[in-house]
């Protein structure tokens, strides 16, 4: 469907009746319903098909042209109705009105046909049904879906409960919730009565209940968590259903469990509903604001050449400036404490090379390094100035900073008068002086010949 948004401000009443007159401003269009689960999935580096329903309009034209130019696989079938789009009319950031232009009547056989083929011949990893009560998932065509047993189905569910029967996640908000299982939600103890009930009675293993404020919960098996919501600021909560539905299916697609598809799912709608409208939240955000929330862990930091490469897009995209440096880091100590402080304070956002074992020998001989690559590289990982590391096997990062592409890099001051490996493709290059008299080399000496370290 079309999210259509008509933004403005609005300074006085009509003389023809008494409602607001908004002086439009900005008037724009984006994807919304399955198209915003397909927005957030592509936020998130996912490669994406997408079956569906649109009009014989222009509508319908410019959905599907939206996605071809986002590279999505698109399985988009016309159909005699109007393509459904959401008009907002919104004033000073407040939606005075909405208007809905819709059929939802029940699509024909036919179609439902074709969109089922699309299921049964694709190769999916994780088969996501967004349902927006709008005909398109109907009591027939669903659970035809939800049996093909490809590929787990995760459901936003809407109405018409039993037809999800059988579906592996189920996320249900609390209004739904209790439609579904019939109990009022109000504590820990009916929550945990819904949630079974639910699952007994549409034979689903796995459940995700939102909870607004106050978080969600996840019932897999037996066991039933809660995860405490982690918005520090609600703007507008358009939307956060998609990003929930899209996050699961990521995280589970990529290999994590479901609590931690839960957290992360968590962490992404902390980010969306801090923004205004239909949003999403790529992984470097989602990875900044949990660092905000001090809840990340050290080793989430550390990326692959790939993953560090699509990191930094999505910060140039957001007008970061990017800071590199490289070195081996073994024993940490404050003089590289003060040095990454240093360089962190020249941009936005700091990364890391960190040479491997095999590098590390090859440049400081067979008894180095002391500390493991991955240990020296989750050390740094845990230091506040410091955004992402990176471990690079060659004996430079030349490499790894043709990847980042960095807007400045930053080496010691003893590279004065010398040439800086990645000179040529970093924007500018910035020299920090060391601590004097503080060296991994010269802590080891030190430690070898017993004296003070003062």
């Amino acid at each position: 469907m079309v999210d259509h948004y008509v933004q403005g401000r609005c300074e006085r009443i009509s003389p023809e009746a008494p409602v607001q007159v908004v002086e439009v401003e900005r008037e724009y269009d984006l994807l919304g319903g399955a198209g915003n689960v397909v927005n957030n999935l592509l936020a998130l580096g996912a490669q994406v098909a997408v079956a569906g329903v649109i009009g014989r309009d222009g509508a319908g034209e410019w959905i599907e042209g939206q996605l071809r130019e986002k590279g999505v696989e698109c399985h988009l079938f016309r159909e005699d109705r109007p393509t459904t789009k959401k008009s907002r009319i919104i004033a000073a950031h407040q939606q005075i009105v909405r208007v809905d232009r819709e059929s939802r009547i029940d699509i024909t056989e036919g179609t439902g046909r074709k969109i089922l083929d699309v299921v049964r011949q694709g190769h999916y990893d994780l088969i996501l049904l967004s349902d927006y009560a709008k005909g398109l998932l109907t009591p027939s065509l669903t659970p035809q879906i939800i049996s093909q047993r490809k590929a787990p189905v995760f459901v936003d569910p809407k109405s018409s409960w039993q037809k999800y029967r059988g579906a592996d996640l189920l996320t249900p908000n609390r209004k739904e919730a209790q439609e579904i299982g019939g109990i009022p939600i109000g504590d820990d103890q009916s929550l945990q009565m819904a949630g079974r009930v639910i699952m007994e009675k549409l034979a689903i293993p796995n459940l995700l209940i939102t909870l607004s404020e106050e978080g969600m919960a996840l019932f897999e098996g037996e066991e039933m968590v809660k995860i405490p919501a982690c918005a520090k600021e609600v703007y507008d909560v358009t939307g956060a259903g998609d990003t929930v539905l899209a996050a699961m299916g990521y995280s589970v697609a990529t290999g994590k469990s479901l609590k931690e598809a839960a957290r992360f799912a968590n962490l992404a709608a902390g980010v969306v509903v801090g923004k205004v409208g239909a949003a999403t939240a790529t992984l470097a955000e989602i990875e900044e604001y949990e660092r905000s929330l001090h809840k990340t862990r050290a080793q989430d930091l550390i990326k692959g050449f790939d993953e560090i490469e699509r990191v930094v897009q999505d910060a140039r995209r957001r007008g970061k400036k990017i800071v590199f440096t490289n070195g081996c880091f073994d024993l940490l100590h404050i003089g590289h404490i003060r040095y990454l402080e240093r360089a962190k304070e020249l941009g936005d956002l700091l990364i890391v090379g960190v040479n491997s074992d095999r590098s590390v020998r090859a440049l400081k001989g067979p008894d180095r390094p002391i500390i493991p690559e991955r240990e020296r590289a989750e050390l740094l990982a845990a230091l506040e100035a410091v955004d992402y590391v990176v471990i690079f096997d060659e004996e430079t990062p030349y490499r790894l900073i043709e990847r980042v592409r960095p807007d400045l890099l930053v080496k010691g001051g003893d590279y004065r008068g010398k040439e800086v490996v990645g000179s040529d493709i970093a924007k500018e290059t910035h020299l920090i002086d060391f601590v004097p008299g503080r060296s991994t080399t010269e802590i080891i000496e030190r430690i070898r010949d017993d004296r003070d370290y003062r």
